[in-house]
């Protein structure tokens, strides 16, 4: 099939954070003489993933409708036009120095693998990206990675196999989690929570410390959370390799792993270790790289798999084309890349969407700047830590973090009817949680008398 542009189109792949948030950008904006351009967005997914959040899918704290609602829910109200398909092939004609140029007709095409061709005039590339497993032998095979809401599905599924399993003789549940950034800190404090006393959870890293590039405030109330949970940490470990627990070829359900450790460090001394569920928190890989060779007027990708681009977040080569979140390897100030965070990409979106309305109503471009505005995490489903950057060695730990890190993240849903109804949700499950804890208070302080 074969969509024509007879009016001016503007195509956004990938329906995450950077593409979603582009699209509702560009919908919000006030366009000269009413003429607003048509707005498809490409996911392969039906629904949009708050992915900081999916720890609370995973403790309980909230639903998959709060956290991953349907594009097709989240869209009604718009004209953005969402498909439900996955990128093929670009096909841009506006290369610097070829046929194309910037005031070309259509940016180009694109072929998508249900052998729908779309053309447009304008495109933004936010494909996102996708676990990194191959580093280490056997990690494809018998590691977990949680990273999209289909890992979190198959994650929580395992717990409670093993929960069932190993709860009836009272044996714990062994988790190796691998990598101990903000990922495999934030998962590594949400499954000891569940466990308790009943799991033995273990945490893999090979730097000496945990959470490297974070706030101190944040790190610190990490290791108070991790430690009064009694999570050990391995620091200054490599994962050599994964395999199967025992001689038997036990079903992956029923049969452990084996974890054999080297040491990063001097002074350590190798280690193997058991499991009965191994998480793999760190690695990841751009989608670009998985799409087919479309001739010579191919994107410039650094060595990671990410498209370069200029301070406007337009591909370079490609005035039509602009790339965010992980799509794109745009540096900072001092030249460093800017990292693939949800943060980095919220503000991404806005200046993209900004950029292609200067860009279609022949306005200067605003050359991107990040804003740091401080980091948070979860700890469980009363702990949390947030470190704002505006105010210096502040952070909010404990439940006061928890709850502010919740709010904060309440007002980036993606609309206001979502953020309503979320908002709703969360205020009735907490007045719930507040009565069964007065109620236990009450029992324990009656009972005592």
């Amino acid at each position: 099939m074969y969509l024509c542009a007879s009016t001016l189109w503007k195509l956004t792949l990938g329906g995450g954070f950077g593409g979603l948030y582009t699209a509702l950008r560009l919908e919000s904006l006030v366009w000269p003489d009413d003429k607003k351009p048509q707005v498809v967005l490409v996911d392969q997914s039906e629904r949009f993933v708050f992915k900081p959040m999916l720890y609370e899918l995973l403790s309980g704290e909230a639903d998959v409708w709060e956290i991953a609602p349907r594009f097709s829910d989240l869209l009604s109200n718009t004209g953005i036009q969402f498909l439900r398909d996955r990128v093929k092939t670009l096909l841009p004609c506006d290369h610097l120095g070829g046929n194309g140029s910037e005031s070309s007709v259509a940016g180009g095409t694109v072929l998508l693998e249900s052998g729908f061709l779309i053309e447009y005039d304008w495109l933004v590339l936010a494909l996102g990206a996708e676990p990194k497993l191959d580093v280490v032998p056997g990690a494809m095979e018998f590691a977990l990675p949680f990273y999209t809401l289909e890992d979190t599905i198959r994650v929580k599924e395992k717990l409670s196999k093993l929960e069932r399993r190993n709860f009836k003789d009272g044996s714990a549940i062994k988790v190796a989690i691998v990598g101990c950034g903000y990922g495999g800190v934030e998962l590594a404090a949400t499954i000891s929570e569940r466990l308790q006393d009943r799991g033995i959870v273990q945490c893999i890293n090979v730097s000496k410390s945990i959470l490297t590039s974070a706030p101190n405030g944040n790190r610190e109330a990490a290791m108070k959370v991790l430690m009064s949970r009694k999570v050990q940490l391995l620091l200054g470990y490599l994962v050599r390799c994964i395999k199967r627990a025992g001689d038997s070829e036990a079903s992956e359900e029923d049969g452990g792993y084996v974890l054999e450790l080297q040491p990063a460090e001097r002074g350590l001394e190798s280690q193997v270790i058991e499991a009965d569920i191994v998480l793999w928190t760190i690695g990841s890989k751009p989608l670009l790289t998985k799409l087919e060779p479309s001739g010579p007027n191919v994107l410039p990708l650094n060595v990671r798999g990410q498209a370069e681009t200029d301070e406007t977040l337009r591909v370079k080569g490609h005035p039509r084309i602009f790339a965010l979140g992980d799509s794109s390897s745009l540096r900072d100030s001092d030249g460093k890349l800017l990292p693939t965070t949800a943060q980095v990409a919220f503000q991404e979106a806005d200046f993209t969407g900004w950029n292609i309305w200067a860009a279609i109503n022949d306005r200067p471009l605003l050359p991107f700047r990040f804003q740091n505005l401080g980091e948070m995490m979860t700890l469980g489903r009363y702990d949390g830590a947030i470190s704002p950057s505006f105010i210096e060695g502040l952070t909010l730990e404990g439940p006061i973090g928890h709850a502010a890190r919740k709010l904060a993240y309440l007002i980036r849903l993606p609309t206001d009817e979502h953020r309503i109804k979320v908002g709703i949700s969360w205020f009735a499950k907490s007045a719930v949680d507040s009565v069964a804890l007065l109620q236990s208070n009450l029992t324990k302080i009656l009972s005592g008398s």
